[in-house]
């Protein structure tokens, strides 16, 4: 299926597609990549009661200039919430953190998540309602078999509606997301009207995890705002980026966040995290071409032609003072240049040996 078919398929949200040739993406427009500046938010941070950390998603609400963060305790510490912060972003850096609201997230009943309940990663504002679409990534346990799920939640917090999540990703004793890596990314493309999502990880069914010597192919699923299905594409996932020590064999690689081009809905960013113990995290952005990728909405992984793919930005090349745990990105304001301004956060993990960074980059 050509490029230009996914293209109709994606910004149409037609199902209809017409075979043609394959289109290559061009590896020479990689934009320009550079830093503007970071913050570190304290550990432990007290906000209304609140400890701030895990931080694992991030949006843009460009109507008022905030950010909105969410966090992925799950409801642990505190109940599974999301904060609002304003955060300048621009040619002069990137100033302090001022968080200005915080709410807990509720369940269909109105009542708060109960403890180890939900595991929040990703939010995105919904651009034509205002309210907040955020993915959690379900259990694998033993005892316990609880599927991912994309929920939707009012600006209060206030339970608004679920979308449907296709059946190969439901938790099944053989089949679909491994433990932790379920649904994790998420992005609106095509000006609100398609919702995208993506595991973490290969599904059970789809080959093993990644390691320091072979990549693993995680799932990037197209629908429309309504919930319906309209497309699966295989992503190639980079190898872990090194052997752990002293034991081999414990690092891991996974999608952390995804982010529509809002130029072109068949294209997006891809945030790959890679961590290691005895080495540290790898944070790397591709872009990912939709276009050129076998649908396998209802097939398995196979032989079917996945996503291109090319670098954008690795964050050891942009003179961070560290690189942590990065699992959350989202467009910001743009420079008086033109140049988009890209905004990324870490999870800490609420772990003192980590740190709560947001990083500002300048793309193109």
């Amino acid at each position: 299926m050509s490029k230009r078919s996914h293209r109709v398929l994606i910004a149409s949200c037609a199902l209809a597609l017409v075979p043609a040739p394959i289109a290559a993406a061009d590896p020479a427009a990689s934009p320009s990549v550079r830093l503007l500046g970071e913050q570190v938010i304290a550990n432990d941070l007290d906000f209304e009661g609140t400890t701030v950390g895990g931080l694992s998603g991030i949006d843009y609400l460009e109507r008022t200039g905030e950010y909105v963060l969410i966090s992925d305790d799950r409801s642990n510490k505190n109940p599974a919430r999301y904060y609002t912060a304003r955060i300048e972003v621009g040619e002069r850096g990137v100033g302090p953190v001022a968080f200005t609201g915080t709410r807990p997230l509720s369940t269909a009943t109105g009542a708060a998540y109960a403890p180890n309940s939900v595991d929040p990663e990703e939010i995105r504002v919904d651009p034509w309602t205002g309210d907040y679409y955020w993915t959690q990534e379900g259990e694998r346990l033993d005892t316990v078999l609880a599927d991912p799920s994309v929920r939707i939640a009012h600006p209060d917090g206030s339970y608004a509606g679920e979308l449907p999540i296709p059946d190969n990703e439901r938790m099944r004793p053989g089949s679909g997301p491994r433990q932790n890596q379920g649904l994790e990314g998420a992005t609106f493309a095509a000006g609100g009207t398609l919702f995208l999502t993506s595991t973490e990880g290969p599904l059970l069914q789809d080959g093993p995890m990644a390691t320091a010597t072979s990549g693993a192919t995680a799932r990037i699923t197209v629908q429309a705002r309504s919930g319906q299905l309209l497309a699966q594409f295989a992503y190639p996932m980079e190898p872990v980026h090194a052997e752990s020590r002293p034991e081999p064999g414990r690092g891991g690689t996974g999608i952390a966040s995804i982010l529509a081009d809002p130029l072109d809905p068949a294209k997006l960013l891809v945030l790959e995290r890679s961590f290691v113990p005895g080495v540290g995290n790898k944070i790397r952005v591709f872009e990912a071409d939709l276009g050129v990728a076998t649908n396998i909405l209802d097939a398995a992984v196979g032989a079917a032609r996945p996503v291109a793919k090319r670098l954008v930005v690795d964050l050891d090349d942009v003179g961070l003072s560290a690189v942590d745990n990065v699992e959350g990105m989202t467009w910001g304001p743009r420079l008086p240049s033109g140049a988009r301004t890209l905004v990324l956060v870490s999870d800490n993990n609420f772990d003192g040996d980590q740190v709560t960074q947001v990083i500002g980059l300048a793309v193109g």
